[in-house]
């Protein structure tokens, strides 16, 4: 008996061996999940096997992949965390097991009519939060034991883990797209001024929330844009896309400066809640000669004159998009000499976490003088980044009224 026991427990180990098949790395996250689940049934002998991932916007749990339950991803079932089986294993984040499958015991009436008389579920962890929950069911009355508890466990680790490498790479995927998208394809073209820009993403990611807009409107207006949406991949991206649109629907409207912060503050109050965004605005009218510049709690701009040392333009910052209902916001107006050169540009640029913040504002200052644009966005990467590695984005405007 014991020797038995032993070479079924070899068996079993043999069997979860499968689970870390180098083949599985390839497959998309739906294919690998049906894999997975499809080999889990056949170690544990069950009839179902299921796996279904936290929403956090809801605080639901969603089918997402299910073999011998197929129906629960077909007609997209969710289950509040907290509620029924597989909400209260997410709630609790341990195993449970239960030997009756009824409306009392589950949420989903897709399992009882399925005829499942026995399951098992496990939370999917990831780093200390809940992703979702991994469960397996039997047609027959067999209780699940404690060593089929210990092999789910190793399975729903390999699920965390490849739920979590895929939608890494999928947010970089959606991120690039975001990037390519939402930065100006090319810069105006007038004879009064030039332009040049960099954009450049945190060393490790590909897009955060910085980003830049340059743009004139039918009326010759225009417009210079910098800012920095709180946090980082994917959300912050998405919010930054949303911003950007509604910068560019408003300034058609005829706004100043300050008039099209307020407006997008409320946009971002109302549709973003809980974001926070620093914004530099700029816009001219031709000849260009004037512009007026306006800030909700962006940095200031730096303007090089010929002849003068660089300098900082003043004027009130204001404070963050989404931060404080009607805020009312100030704008300056500033002469363009010719020959002067305005540079903006996101704090990735200068803030270091090994020194002050005014000694990364010191080193730009320093690097700014009244040439062309591209010359002057190549010294200012080259003399503060250099080859250090961004650890937050980076995006710069020049602007030079030749």
């Amino acid at each position: 008996m014991i020797g038995a026991e032993r070479e079924a427990r070899e068996l079993r180990l043999s069997d979860l061996q499968a689970l870390t098949d180098a083949g599985l790395v390839t497959l998309g996250l739906e294919a690998f999940l049906v894999e997975l689940l499809d080999r889990v049934r056949a170690i544990l002998g069950a009839d179902t096997a299921a796996v279904l991932l936290v929403d956090e916007d809801t605080e639901e749990l969603v089918a997402r992949a299910a073999c011998g339950i197929e129906e629960e991803v077909r007609q997209g079932v969710r289950i509040p965390i907290g509620t029924g089986f597989a909400g209260q294993i997410a709630q609790h984040r341990r195993p449970f097991v239960i030997d009756r499958v009824d409306a009392t015991t589950v949420t989903n009436p897709l399992l009882w009519e399925r005829g499942i008389k026995t399951m098992l579920g496990v939370p999917l962890m990831g780093s200390n939060k809940v992703l979702g929950v991994l469960h397996v069911g039997r047609l027959r009355p067999e209780p699940f034991n404690e060593e089929d508890t210990e092999v789910l466990l190793v399975v729903a680790e390999r699920v965390s883990g490849a739920i979590q490498n895929r939608r890494l790479a999928a947010e970089q995927a959606a991120t690039t797209l975001l990037e390519r998208s939402l930065l100006p394809s090319q810069l105006p073209k007038l004879e009064e001024l030039a332009f040049a820009a960099r954009y450049v993403p945190a060393e490790g990611r590909v897009v955060g929330g910085d980003w830049y807009d340059v743009f004139t409107l039918p009326s010759g207006r225009l417009w210079c844009i910098v800012g920095d949406v709180a946090g980082h991949g994917l959300n912050a991206a998405v919010v930054m896309g949303r911003v950007r649109s509604a910068l560019r629907a408003y300034a058609l409207l005829g706004s100043d400066a300050e008039e099209l912060l307020d407006l997008v503050d409320r946009k971002v109050q109302h549709f973003e809640v809980g974001s926070m965004v620093t914004l530099l605005c700029v816009c001219s009218d031709p000849p260009y000669t004037s512009l007026r510049v306006a800030s909700a709690g962006h940095l200031p701009p730096v303007l090089a004159e010929p002849g003068r040392p660089a300098r900082f333009v003043e004027f009130e910052p204001g404070t963050p998009l989404g931060t404080m209902p009607d805020e009312w916001r100030r704008a300056v107006d500033v002469d363009l000499e010719p020959g002067s050169t305005l540079l903006l540009y996101t704090d990735g640029l200068i803030e270091r976490r090994d020194e002050s913040i005014d000694e990364g504002m010191s080193r730009l200052l320093t690097a700014v003088a009244p040439t062309e644009p591209e010359a002057v966005c190549r010294e200012v990467m080259h003399s503060l980044i250099g080859n250090y590695a961004p650890r937050d984005d980076i995006a710069i405007v020049a602007v030079k009224r030749r």
